[in-house]
């Protein structure tokens, strides 16, 4: 995951058509970055400071993105503040089932995933405005519906935002792997994570998680192991191969080709201790 925080770049909204060209944009003080569109810090200071998993990145927006961003965020947007649950039904329009990916990137992946599965819900979570926009714009291309874009922090999202027993699957491709052994607290993969997911998440859910930095993969299988709320679908209790539903993306492909070593974790949430 990425963060937008602080970005200098000020996009206005454009015409659909300009994609790829990067928009500058004086802004008055105090006026918002895309006043129709996600919020830059949506839930504020009504939560306490911790360690975060995901960073700053400065990245321009594109025109298109820009203007995904002020068409669709009203429609297909929800920015986490943390201050009500929210009623999955009501915000895809169905009761299909619903899987949290943490961290898109740019989205074609996701975009890819939910065209392969119309039958499935898809709440994406990011922080990185580019991407959002690029996932939505995708989405409005390729007429998905079952796509909402999730603006925050995941972690207030299932602890404040999602009701227990709500998601039928909890994704997360190539988050930050935190090389530096100092930076390892921040790695999103950790205990405390996955028991608040467990909450969130019904009996038999898939957890699915892929990393290109092998270190921090035998630290998700070590991890997703010890959890008593999951256990690997892996009868030999190592790695899993890529399944069909998820892409090659393109990052991915240009890592496999320098050698790089992607692992896939599949893991399934047991029933209920108490149930």
């Amino acid at each position: 995951m990425s963060d937008f925080l602080n970005s200098p770049a000020a996009p206005a909204p454009v015409g659909p058509h300009a994609s790829g060209v990067s928009i500058r944009h004086t802004r008055a003080k105090g006026e918002p970055r895309f006043p129709d569109g996600p919020k830059a810090d949506p839930a504020g200071s009504h939560f306490e400071r911790r360690i975060r998993s995901f960073q700053p990145r400065r990245s321009r927006v594109t025109a298109g993105q820009a203007d995904a961003l002020q068409r669709l965020w009203p429609l297909w947007g929800l920015d986490i503040d943390g201050q009500r649950i929210i009623d999955l039904g009501e915000l895809f329009g169905n009761g299909k089932p619903v899987v949290l990916e943490i961290g898109f990137g740019m989205g074609e992946a996701t975009a890819q995933m939910a065209a392969g599965d119309p039958d499935t819900n898809i709440l994406a979570v990011d922080v990185h405005t580019p991407g959002q926009g690029n996932l939505l714009n995708l989405a409005d291309q390729r007429g998905l519906t079952n796509v909402r874009v999730g603006n925050g922090d995941a972690i207030i999202l299932l602890r404040e935002m999602l009701a227990p027993d709500s998601l039928d699957g909890l994704r997360v491709y190539f988050p930050d792997p935190w090389p530096k052994k100092r930076h390892h607290k921040r790695r999103l993969i950790q205990p405390e994570f996955l028991s608040l997911a467990a909450t969130r998440l019904r009996p038999g859910a898939l957890v699915h998680c892929a990393t290109d930095w092998e270190p921090y993969a035998e630290q998700m299988l070590e991890v997703l192991t010890a959890h008593p709320d999951f256990e690997n679908t892996q009868a030999d209790g190592g790695f899993a191969p890529r399944p069909g539903f998820r892409p090659l993306t393109r990052f991915e492909g240009q890592g496999l080709d320098k050698g790089h070593v992607v692992n896939d974790l599949l893991f399934r949430r047991v029933p209920h201790r108490n149930a």
